[in-house]
């Protein structure tokens, strides 16, 4: 069993634009799948959570969307309970949370030891959350969190995403996303969209465009010379935002070892305006 302390996540951590905490135009959003926490096959199985909880610091966002996350697994914090930090004894969403974020949870997947699903931290007041499954099939079990965040005096609605692996899968996810838009989000009302949406092949941006949904970029195809999987050798896009009623002002995924250790995935990390 491989026990470590923390990473240091060294300077190119903090190479990000400042907080946009007390800057009322800009709005600071993450996106980050973290595999469940756990890093390495076999005897070579480690723990990153505690790395991942100073590494969604250290993006300093206003909204970070997360993916692959944990309430419980029963299994890995017996692995893990005799390890150097060992398994927190809370939630991965609200271990990962910075001091002082909200936080939102739902399970997507339902699995023989545990479970896992997408979340939520926000450094902004929160409404009532929603889930919504749109498992395409029965052997992904697929669901949208959605959030409405008070921000500035208005409320932003967000939903965070984990599609499916197949294509045909993610269209039909996105017609899901479309009827829930319809009958749960004002037409006038501001939407982020955020996640992994799995789409290698780049595919999926005319179905949402379709559905009034644009993905963040600084200008048409920028956001694809920032892939973010595989974090170690990054070659595919698959994490993304897609907004209505912001546009983006940055767009940047954090490099180095220690990100590539944490999860198969890096961060995005956008700033955006209102429109």
């Amino acid at each position: 069993m491989t026990t470590t302390r923390p990473t240091r996540l060294g300077p190119g951590a903090s190479r990000f634009a400042p907080s946009t905490q007390y800057d009322s135009t800009r709005l600071r959003v993450a996106t980050y799948n973290i595999h469940k926490g756990v890093r390495g096959l076999g005897l070579r199985k480690r723990l990153e959570i505690h790395n991942l909880g100073l590494g969604v610091e250290a993006l300093d966002a206003d909204l970070v969307f997360l993916q692959e996350v944990r309430l419980f697994h029963r299994r890995e914090a017996r692995r893990f309970e005799r390890t150097w930090f060992g398994w927190p004894e809370q939630g991965q969403a609200d271990y990962l949370a910075p001091e002082g974020y909200d936080v939102a949870y739902r399970t997507n997947a339902i699995t023989r030891h545990g479970e896992h699903g997408n979340a939520l931290l926000s450094r902004w007041p929160m409404g009532d959350v929603d889930h919504h499954d749109v498992s395409a099939h029965r052997f992904e079990q697929r669901g949208l969190l959605h959030v409405p965040v008070h921000w500035q005096g208005r409320t932003v609605h967000t939903v965070v995403a984990h599609f499916g692996l197949t294509h045909g899968g993610r269209l039909q996810q996105v017609q899901y996303l479309s009827r829930f838009i319809a009958q749960f989000v004002p037409r006038s009302a501001p939407l982020l969209v955020a996640g992994d949406f799995n789409d290698w092949n780049e595919r999926l941006d005319a179905p949402m465009h379709g559905i009034g949904l644009h993905r963040a970029e600084l200008h048409p195809g920028g956001a694809r010379l920032r892939p973010t999987f595989p974090s170690r050798v990054p070659v595919f896009a698959l994490d993304r935002v897609y907004t209505r009623g912001f546009h983006c002002v940055s767009l940047e995924v954090p490099r180095g070892a220690a990100w590539a250790r944490m999860s198969d995935h890096l961060p995005l990390v956008v700033e955006l305006e209102a429109d």
